[in-house]
């Protein structure tokens, strides 16, 4: 899956299940920044707006983006 779940034709634990996947952590901080890019936040945290239906996947991107 490439492209985010609309939140309107998706269920919670698909829109889980994409973030998981898509900022899956690698154990190498030095390579990722993953951690640095949500501010320390597990991106099911940082994306949580977005997995419980409230806001859209690029609203909630939008928060992270410098």
């Amino acid at each position: 899956m490439n492209e985010a779940p609309d939140i309107s034709s998706s269920t919670v634990d698909e829109r889980r299940e994409y973030i998981r996947n898509r900022f899956h952590c690698i154990s190498d901080c030095d390579m990722c920044g993953l951690c640095k890019v949500f501010h320390g936040k597990d991106p099911e945290c940082a994306y949580d707006d977005y997995i419980s239906g409230k806001r859209s996947y690029m609203e909630v991107s939008k928060d992270y983006i410098n």
